[in-house]
């Protein structure tokens, strides 16, 4: 239960500022002037406030759509990404955001009209082009939307580009809004997945693989686009028989034609981002295994990436069209980052 939110004093009067904290009547409303004198303060404990974040309500200026790094996208000649919130529900343990943010507090940018204007300024600059535009990386994109509306508010935003993609990253089972809204024909549902003993142990607070793949069917047979997303892939024991489980599984429940892509991508750190990340859980299984330093990343070695790489790629092969099959690989990164 989120007990206190911070409140920048330029959006203390948006509606939509208004409408989020009246969903939290006990809470302590605190006025700031910008969020970072809250979210970068130095000396936090981002694993202790984990386990009570607050929410801050603030207002993005800068960077609110940013192109992909080159390596990363499904097939479109443009890339582009964006974050109306940082940090997440969960606590995956490979998350980048625990090595990116000194906080473990909820920033929700209200000013979604913004990201939508250059949304559309970007659909009419390149309009003779396939666009994808990602949400979901300095966040989970529909954890917390009974409460922010985000998703709500951008899909009919896309609705006038149909060269335009919006892939919707998330682990959430939540399905509003969309069970209440025809699906639109550029908007992918994208489920981040590993096999369910991985995440049981990597995947804090996430819901279970067998209720994301159920949210993923639930959706395919209401004619909504599905996106499976294998990044990070884990290496541990038995992981061939583990990963072929699953897609064993995934080809039983959702209909192929319902797959619009698959991607996947190793699991990297920057050597920085991963040195914060261990001092916060040492002894966790995922960072005493064969992560090994290459360069400036810390990673698995090419041999492990490439094996499992040729064999993911075989399996889903035999479930899908070679053609929407996608390797993501960003070069001295884990993820995409949208830097406070």
């Amino acid at each position: 239960m989120v007990d206190t939110i911070y409140v920048e004093e330029e959006v203390l009067e948006h509606p939509r500022a208004k409408l989020i904290i009246s969903k939290f009547p006990l809470a302590r409303i605190i006025e700031i002037d910008r969020f970072g004198e809250v979210f970068n303060k130095r000396n936090q404990n981002f694993k202790i406030q984990k386990i009570n974040p607050a929410i801050i309500l603030a207002k993005k200026y800068k960077k609110l759509i940013l192109p992909a790094p080159d390596g990363f996208g499904i097939g479109g000649k443009r890339n582009y990404y964006f974050s109306h919130m940082y940090n997440c529900i969960y606590d995956c343990r490979y998350c980048f955001l625990q090595g990116m943010y000194s906080s473990a507090n909820y920033v929700i940018f209200i000013n979604f009209e913004d990201f939508a204007e250059q949304i559309i300024q970007i659909n009419k600059e390149f309009s003779k082009d396939n666009i994808t535009f990602f949400s979901g990386y300095d966040c989970d994109s529909l954890a917390l939307e009974n409460i922010t509306g985000f998703l709500d508010y951008i899909l009919p935003i896309f609705s006038p580009y149909p060269k335009s993609m919006l892939e919707v990253r998330t682990k959430s089972a939540k399905l509003k809004p969309m069970t209440i809204v025809s699906p639109p024909d550029n908007c992918i549902i994208a489920y981040s997945l590993m096999p369910q003993i991985m995440s049981g142990v990597l995947d804090h607070k996430a819901p279970s693989i067998d209720r994301r793949i159920k949210s993923m069917t639930d959706l395919a047979n209401r004619g909504w686009k599905i996106g499976l997303r294998f990044d990070p892939l884990i290496y541990g024991k038995n992981w061939k028989e583990l990963y072929t489980e699953l897609i064993v599984s995934i080809s039983k429940n959702i209909p192929s034609e319902a797959i619009h892509s698959i991607s996947f991508g190793p699991l990297r750190f920057p050597r920085a981002m991963f040195q914060k990340i261990f001092k916060l859980y040492p002894d966790d299984i995922l960072f005493t295994g064969p992560i090994t330093q290459r360069g400036s990343i810390m990673a698995y070695s090419e041999e492990i990436e490439n094996e499992m790489a040729l064999h993911c790629r075989q399996l889903f092969s035999n479930f899908v069209s070679d053609s929407i099959i996608f390797q993501c690989v960003s070069e001295g990164s884990s993820n995409l980052s949208d830097q406070v």
